[in-house]
């Protein structure tokens, strides 16, 4: 690790005003593993830890979760649970109890690919480290990785679950720099890599989260299904975050489909939400709508099996969310 400056800030304006060439830091569940693997260099760490922005408020007929909470907080705080349930499960299903008790929401939203590549320095490929070194993943083993929304520069994957649920409830993130305040919504927050896969955000380098709103909740049928290697801190092969409101004749009113595990950020495609609207809550209509979050995917030797594992998880996640674990 390489050394580094360090100041306490106490307050968003303080922490803008000081970042310099520097990073935020929050729980450093991420980024100190960055340094330590010599990914990350910053020149000076600003720790937000002690901004006042741990809220979780109503606000504007929805929620508003302060940038600096915990993430255990947010999964076992009452207006979560009750009406963003699908947030809570996304979040009880990251990591271990001990990072949740670490990690802010803020960061969450920023950590970086686990790309074996792309954490190991020793391997020169990697156009996230070094733009226009190319990606190692492209011919190597790339289980984890990509299948739709990558690029030939990058088939990274963005970890995150919270984001996941996140993108499906459409939050806005809001954010303050040296500009000012700004508000954006979760769907233009996450860049795809093209031929720029070092940009992950439309976020500033000077800019802080400090905040995550939720807007009033479309219904209370949602899932959060995550499929992995194993039970507990594992990343996700595939992951659905799904919501479903249903009309009276037993028709969905309106759906919500976001995916992780298969796309360098939280995938979702409105095309396959519209295709469930006035359709009846049955297999068949879920099945066509993750045919249509699975077009045009792209998959290599090694991660093949993920397309139709990722249809699957979606007729899975979508019949929970409306019928509940019946078979469990």
């Amino acid at each position: 690790m390489n050394a580094f400056d360090y100041k306490r800030a106490a307050t968003a304006d303080e922490a803008v005003s000081s970042i310099g060439a520097g990073k935020f830091i929050g729980g450093g569940t991420n980024l100190v593993d960055l340094m330590k693997m010599g990914v990350e260099r910053p020149s000076g760490l600003i720790d937000v830890t002690r901004v006042p922005l741990t809220e979780i408020e109503e606000h504007n007929n929805g929620v508003r979760i302060g940038g600096m909470t915990k993430n255990s907080a947010v999964a076992t705080h009452p207006l979560i649970r009750k009406d963003y349930p699908v947030l809570a499960q996304a979040l009880l299903a990251g990591a271990s109890a001990q990072i949740r008790n670490m990690a802010t929401v803020g960061g969450n939203l920023l950590q970086r690919t686990r790309c074996f590549y792309f954490y190991d320095p020793s391997y020169r490929e990697c156009n996230k480290r070094a733009p226009g070194s190319g990606c190692a993943a492209l011919h190597g083993y790339s289980r984890i990785h990509a299948v739709v929304g990558g690029s030939d520069h990058c088939i990274a994957t963005h970890p995150s679950d919270m984001a996941v649920a996140m993108m499906a409830l459409d939050a806005v993130v809001q954010v303050k720099g040296a500009g000012g305040e700004r508000s954006i919504p979760i769907t233009e927050f996450y860049r795809l890599p093209g031929a720029t896969p070092q940009i992950e955000t439309t976020l500033k380098h000077d800019e802080l989260i400090t905040a995550v709103d939720l807007p009033a909740p479309i219904g209370q049928k949602s899932h959060y299904l995550k499929v992995r290697d194993r039970n507990s801190y594992a990343f996700a092969l595939t992951s659905v975050a799904a919501i479903v409101d249903i009309d009276d004749a037993n028709r969905i009113r309106k759906a919500r489909i976001a995916m992780g595990g298969v796309a360098p950020r939280p995938w979702r495609v409105h095309e396959a939400e519209d295709a469930l609207t006035g359709k009846e809550p049955n297999p068949a209509s879920y099945s066509a709508a993750a045919e249509i979050l699975m077009r045009g995917a792209k998959s290599t030797r090694y991660n093949a099996f993920k397309v139709e594992l990722a249809k699957r998880s979606v007729v899975r996640a979508l019949s929970v969310a409306v019928e509940g674990e019946a078979d469990a």
